[in-house]
């Protein structure tokens, strides 16, 4: 049954529509009101009861405004800059690498030894093991097991090795593995995994590179889970075209598939960059003072004297606004055509 326009239902039927939309609409822009409206009060105004409207209810204090852009608060430009630095640099890593990923898994077919990636796993432990008991230092065991636990998985990949296959549906059940553990302990892993590096002079935590990294491997899962449908909805006959035209594949990548997949490259750069954007707790783990990022900012308006609300409202607004003009324009240029101008 084709569903109609909104005019073809009854009057109570559109009442019931209206009422659901308009129901919807202020669950979703309440909080961002009361979170607007909170940022003009001060504790005298708060404990007095709940206000609704500016200059009704209460004379509404720019005092939390003003600490926050004057530093009392603590130094909401360089957070914003962090936040703005690393999550672009992360998203566009995680999309770029993760594209490429995604796409091989669409069009490839691949067949990886079960036994291979048990070798690995088992070289990469023991090896780790047996360098530290023999008295190598942690960071020097740890790079010599994985050097040599990865260069024997790819040999043993391209062997013909007794046991099951996996194939490309159990490739990215691996990918989205990675986002089944609890954050509390992939973030406390990295912590000693980048406090071994800073041990050995590679100083990686409290700096963009290390954080940068972080983002873009617990990124990585979400951006070939969502481009690999997206290009798997493609129609394979303009590629195999080109390919009979004797077009390189890097030619058909860039200049025929990627125009054709914009839309959903655009949203998935919008995914990852929210993620890393609003992340909290790897940035609690990796960061002290120099790459802190605003949720740290507003996580610290909780003082000792209790939840200053007026705070926490301005530091939320000042994490959430810019969010909301990338999707505000992002989204203006895919309606404008801009980025869907290669699909007809």
């Amino acid at each position: 049954m084709r569903i109609g326009s909104a005019a073809q239902f009854g009057p109570v039927a559109r009442g019931f529509v209206i009422g659901g939309v308009l129901a919807w609409a202020f669950v979703t822009l309440f909080p961002f009101y009361w979170t607007f409206v909170t940022s003009f009060k001060n504790l005298r105004i708060i404990v007095g009861g709940p206000t609704y409207f500016p200059f009704i209810d209460f004379q509404p204090s720019v005092h939390g405004w003003v600490e926050l852009f004057t530093g009392v608060r603590g130094n909401m430009f360089k957070n914003l800059a962090n936040s703005t630095i690393v999550g672009v640099s992360a998203a566009v890593v995680a999309t770029l690498f993760g594209t490429m990923a995604a796409y091989a898994l669409a069009r490839y077919r691949f067949r990886v030894p079960l036994l291979a990636g048990l070798a690995f796993a088992v070289i990469a432990i023991g090896g780790y093991v047996a360098l530290t008991e023999l008295g190598m230092g942690r960071f020097g065991a740890i790079s010599l097991a994985f050097a040599v636990a990865l260069a024997t998985s790819i040999v043993l990949g391209n062997l013909k090795l007794p046991g099951p296959l996996l194939g490309n549906e159990d490739i990215i059940f691996w990918f989205i593995s990675q986002r089944m553990f609890p954050p509390i302990v992939s973030a406390f892993a990295l912590f000693l995994l980048y406090s071994e590096f800073g041990k050995a002079g590679f100083k990686m935590t409290d700096t963009y590179l290390g954080l940068t990294l972080c983002y873009v491997a617990f990124s990585l899962p979400i951006v070939v889970w969502l481009m690999r449908d997206f290009f798997e909805a493609l129609p394979p006959e303009v590629e195999e075209a080109a390919i009979v035209d004797d077009v390189p594949v890097w030619r058909i990548f860039l200049q025929i598939v990627l125009p054709m997949v914009m839309p959903g490259l655009a949203a998935t750069f919008m995914i990852t960059l929210a993620f890393v954007w609003n992340e909290y707790l790897f940035a609690l783990f990796l960061t002290n003072t120099q790459w802190q990022t605003l949720p740290i900012l507003v996580a610290s308006q909780i003082s000792q004297r209790g939840d200053e609300w007026w705070a926490l409202s301005t530091a939320a607004l000042t994490a959430i606004v810019p969010m909301m003009l990338v999707v505000w324009l992002l989204g203006r240029l895919m309606r404008s055509g801009l980025m869907l101008g290669s699909i007809k």
